[in-house]
């Protein structure tokens, strides 16, 4: 499988900016949260995806290691589905300074307030349980994602709704820096959601997370796929198979909704179920051989990558350099705007 550089054309609309924190292996909600559509979108526009390990660290501190490590296996799994470094620029965020520098430009354009009133930002803080003692960083988060989408001047940016407060932040930051310099040099954005809603974890209680043991790796193995649909969530008053059961909140179904592709059929399952003499077992039997059957290739393209680390390494340098270079360009223009290029 080659890993060559990119000659696709530069100028081909829209542009898009995506990526993930690589905090660890992805699984099957990233898949069908984003990555599908990565694959898709890499036909039809000019597509950055960024390892986002500078923000990982925000609130990985003495886990740092945790985080470096899992660049290889996040850019490993970017192969296996399929994502293309001759058609995407893959890049790994901390390797790029300009987005350090662009983001302090931004920095001064908001205030602590209204950071604290991102919605998407409160949940994270209530969530990791900081109260008060939020690290800097974490706080400003959503400037950091803001100059990685303004660097590159992007024009589209997959998000989920949780995502949707840091889009409007996003462009209230392009608004008043173009305001600022009196010149529109940064791009506002749009949100493009995801047709898929999240994808909750296998037992049916939060989204599907590697950390809360309830996901299904896209490297997972025949036996690891089985012993996770075994485990599902169903409906817990199906007792007998003669009773009547319900699919709204049933994990099984719900996966299946988002991996299998005769709908016509899982509509009649439904149906089936509902009324009663379905059992669960009939129904996690068609799940698992969808997802044996899904992730089967990925598995093994994983694998076979995963031989060659070292020209893995070699494709995210040459995906790295080519975003710093419009990065650079874009940070370029912003420091004439301000008056900061003092020896050019």
């Amino acid at each position: 499988m080659s890993l060559n550089a990119s000659s696709s054309n530069p100028t081909s609309p829209p542009i898009v900016l995506t990526g993930d924190r690589p905090t660890g292996p992805l699984h099957l909600g990233h898949y069908i949260g984003s990555l599908k559509a990565r694959v898709e979108l890499q036909n039809t526009a000019r597509q950055f995806i960024l390892l986002a390990d500078t923000q990982a660290m925000t609130d990985n501190v003495g886990r740092h290691q945790r985080v470096t490590e899992n660049v290889m296996e996040v850019a490993l799994d970017y192969l296996a589905v399929g994502i293309d470094p001759e058609k995407s620029t893959i890049f790994i965020q901390s390797q790029i300074r300009e987005l350090y520098e662009l983001s302090m430009v931004l920095l001064n354009l908001v205030t602590v307030s209204r950071l604290e009133r991102n919605p998407t930002i409160k949940e994270e803080i209530r969530l990791r349980g900081f109260e008060r003692d939020i690290p800097a960083g974490f706080l400003t988060y959503p400037v950091s994602q803001a100059a990685d989408i303004t660097a590159f001047k992007a024009t589209l940016v997959p998000v989920g709704h949780d995502q949707l407060p840091m889009i409007e932040q996003t462009n209230e930051l392009v608004r008043r820096f173009n305001n600022v310099v009196g010149q529109d040099i940064l791009v506002e954005c749009k949100e493009m959601l995801s047709a898929t809603s999240r994808l909750p974890g296998i037992d049916g209680k939060a989204k599907m997370s590697k950390s809360l043991g309830n996901s299904i790796q896209l490297g997972a193995t025949p036996a690891e796929i089985k012993k996770a649909v075994n485990a599902m969530y169903t409906d817990p008053n199906h007792l007998r198979v003669e009773d009547p059961g319900q699919v709204e909140g049933n994990v099984v179904f719900t996966f299946l909704d988002a991996f299998d592709p005769n709908k016509e059929e899982v509509e009649e399952l439904k149906a089936h179920y509902r009324r009663g003499g379905l059992g669960d077992s009939v129904v996690k039997r068609r799940l698992e051989a969808q997802l044996q059957a899904m992730i089967e290739p990925i598995r093994t393209r994983r694998e076979e990558f995963a031989k060659d680390k070292g020209e893995v390494l070699a494709m995210l340098k040459r995906g790295t350099e080519r975003a710093r270079a419009v990065a650079a360009q874009t940070l370029s223009e912003v420091n004439a705007a301000m008056g900061l290029n003092y020896f050019d």
